[in-house]
């Protein structure tokens, strides 16, 4: 079985200190978060794993910005979140992470041009030079010949290239990739898989949030969740896609 070494990997990019995340529902209270801390370099790749109601969901909500933490502390670039107002959070989630989801989240009669242009859109890029770019982000996944295409048209797994374009267009330092495919075949799961083993080795930084061991072995450093901790954070070297499919 051959290896693929982890490449080293740069600055701190993300700090999480002590992070809880509390819940009430009627008249319980639910501590999805117990203490929390974590450094994530940039051009790491990096799992997070567990089992339902672990956790990890909650982690990727605040690890995105798009929920705050009951109480502890997290660094974005070494600024404090809790300090950053509304319009530095959402230039954080528009420019500095790309999501992709389980479920596409793209506009269905929309399309796939404009599902990716939609980012640029909000930053304020003119028309000329967004088609540009999110042809280009199409191009780059594979799907020059369906930026015209709207999502019914589209198989699973273009679908999701879509969704990746659409992460990618900003030129984010961070791809946040939730259960990425959990609504895939095996065959289509393990090519959306080797598009963001490519990412890694561009330079991105992978956080890829699933609950398979299988795709997670895809990283090159897994933390584990259970009950709102870290149960295990590991690092270390990891088969290949090719060799683990034939031994």
């Amino acid at each position: 079985m051959s290896l693929v070494t982890v490449q080293p990997a740069g600055p701190i990019v993300i700090d999480i200190e002590n992070i809880t995340k509390d819940y009430v529902m009627g008249e319980e209270i639910v501590r999805a978060l117990r203490g929390v801390s974590l450094r994530i370099h940039t051009n790491e790749y990096i799992a997070i794993m567990g089992p339902s109601g672990s956790g990890k969901s909650t982690l990727m909500n605040m690890l995105g910005c798009l929920d705050t933490p009951s109480s502890g502390r997290y660094e974005f670039n070494g600024k404090s979140v809790a300090e950053m107002d509304d319009d530095e959070l959402a230039a954080i989630r528009n420019r500095e992470i790309g999501f992709v989801f389980q479920t596409f989240n793209l506009l269905p009669r929309s399309t796939s041009l404009r599902n990716v242009e939609l980012p640029l859109i909000y930053a304020g890029m003119d028309p000329d030079a967004r088609e540009e770019r999110a042809t280009q982000a199409l191009t780059d996944v594979g799907l020059a010949d369906r930026i015209h295409h709207k999502p019914n048209e589209l198989s699973g797994g273009q679908r999701q290239r879509v969704a990746i374009a659409r992460a990618l267009v900003n030129k984010p330092s961070i791809i946040l990739a939730d259960e990425p495919t959990g609504n895939l075949d095996s065959k289509t799961g393990e090519e959306i898989m080797a598009l963001l083993e490519d990412l890694y080795h561009r330079g991105n930084t992978i956080i890829l949030v699933t609950h398979e061991r299988d795709i997670a072995a895809h990283a090159r450093r897994t933390v584990h969740l259970r009950d709102g901790l870290i149960e295990s954070d590991e690092i270390g070297v990891v088969a290949d896609v090719e060799s683990m499919a034939v031994s």
